[in-house]
């Protein structure tokens, strides 16, 4: 959830406000992620979704004098003292690394080795005082409505109504949450939609001092699986970044109302992106936005929660899963895990988690994010592939000089993939690759003419 200072509020319109298995395994080893630290105060939301029934989880990332913290989100309806909580904000950094994408990387073996390897493997197989009776009147005056109020950890909450978004918003500035000029239109939006607004601020008096505050849950039933993010852009200073992690049963969950898009993944890359990886997403994913007109939504992660592969952090426990909601873990009909190599023990946790990426405005997206839960459950990851060649004697065996030969080719690719990931120059790219050894002055043996591929067709070349 994105906790700006409400100058830039992004976030959901859950608007932050603040005072001014698949069929072959791809194995390999991690060696680096791009999770959401890559993007400067990114907006981070755990939904989970199964029929009616939402749990959310907004995780703040306000930073600063918890006193001048707030929050307003548009609700869908007025949640009972029950229905809301205070999340271990470990919940959602645990999420965050298991779905971030990934670096990997291989290393070839000696090509003289190679038929001998492969001979080898195949054969081994309490409710809050109620506030002075002048706010109340005050707030009766402006048409608003205090629908219920609720002392829930830290946070003193309240769910508001409102006959006009004028009143609420004159209501919301005077107690002391500041609402940016411009606010009316899309405030009184929602008050069209008959939605509640459910707001938030640290009571002082109960919170432990420091400067990081717990994520904040609401669990609901409705027909309507959404998130608003509106309210956030009135004011907002330039795109926000939005993270949305959603767990269903069902499978990958994608957006109705704008273009759900998968970022190009499984791409061999040059090696030295394994120090520049931070570098490389960011500017990889400006250039996929660029390309779909800033209007896409970005699946950067989709897969089954029982597993991962390979795993940039180990799958959250059940008793995570169930802190961020999942309802069906204890309701049975869960059968016992039956695939290869994992026998008996726990059962599998059913649940299937999607990570979105956002990267928006209120030009770009006027609407707030309508989502849909598909029965796809074909994992996907954002994947990225390191292969370090092997370095040895290519004039040893055939094999061996074949290999050098396919090396300056595959180096090639490498190139043409970074630079239409990215946008950066091939050429520099080539270069830089060629300083770090990685070109056909590296290969100390005479490169053969590359064969025509008809040749190689039926073992006459």
């Amino acid at each position: 959830m994105k906790l700006r200072h409400l100058a830039g509020a992004a976030m959901l319109g859950l608007s932050s406000l603040a005072f001014s298995a698949p069929a072959s395994a791809f194995c390999g080893f991690f060696v680096a992620k791009a999770d959401t630290d890559l993007f400067n105060d990114a907006s981070k939301v755990a939904l989970v979704r199964d029929g009616d029934r939402t749990v959310i989880t907004m995780a703040s990332n306000f930073r600063g004098d918890v006193e001048e913290f707030a929050m307003v989100i548009p609700v869908v309806d007025v949640p009972e003292e029950e229905q809301i909580n205070v999340a271990n904000p470990g919940l959602i950094d645990h999420l965050d690394q298991y779905t971030a994408p990934r670096l990997v990387e291989y290393h070839d073996e000696n090509p003289c080795d190679r038929l001998r390897y492969r001979e080898t493997m195949a054969m081994s197989a309490g409710p809050m005082p109620a506030p002075a009776p002048a706010a109340m009147e005050e707030a009766e005056d402006l048409g608003v409505t205090i629908e219920a109020e609720y002392e829930v950890g830290e946070y003193d909450i309240l769910i508001l109504s409102a006959e006009e978004s004028d009143g609420l918003i004159t209501w919301l500035n005077q107690n002391g949450y500041k609402i940016p000029d411009g606010a009316e239109e899309v405030v009184g939006s929602y008050l069209k939609q008959d939605m509640k607004f459910f707001v938030a601020k640290v009571n002082l008096e109960r919170h432990d001092g420091s400067a990081f505050l717990r994520p904040i849950q609401v669990a609901y039933e409705h027909e309507d699986f959404m998130l608003p993010i509106r309210l956030g852009t009135v004011n907002a200073d330039g795109k926000q970044e939005l993270f949305v992690f959603a767990m269903t049963r069902k499978g990958r969950v994608e957006t109705l109302n704008y273009k759900t898009v998968k970022l190009p993944s499984d791409m061999d890359v040059p090696i030295f992106v394994k120090d520049e990886f931070g570098d490389f997403y960011k500017d990889m994913f400006a250039h996929q936005v660029e390309k779909e007109n800033g209007k896409a939504v970005f699946t950067e992660y989709a897969w089954d929660m029982s597993w991962c592969d390979p795993c940039a952090a180990e799958p959250l426990s059940r008793s995570e899963l169930r802190e961020l909601g999942v309802m069906w873990l204890d309701e049975g009909g869960q059968q016992p895990d039956t695939r290869p190599g994992f026998g008996p023990g726990p059962q599998p946790v059913d649940v299937f988690v999607t990570r979105l990426h956002v990267r928006y405005d209120g030009e770009t997206f006027p609407e707030d994010l309508t989502f849909q839960v598909t029965g796809d459950k074909q994992n996907y990851q954002g994947r990225y592939v390191l292969r370090h060649p092997w370095r040895g004697d290519f004039d040893q065996c055939e094999e061996a000089r074949d290999y050098a030969n396919t090396l300056v080719s595959r180096w090639d690719q490498e190139a043409e993939n970074l630079a239409k990931l990215t946008g950066w120059d091939e050429a520099d790219i080539k270069q830089k690759m060629a300083d770090g050894g990685y070109s056909a002055s590296a290969i100390d043996v005479e490169l053969k003419p590359k064969k025509p591929w008809w040749q190689k067709l039926w073992g006459k070349g």
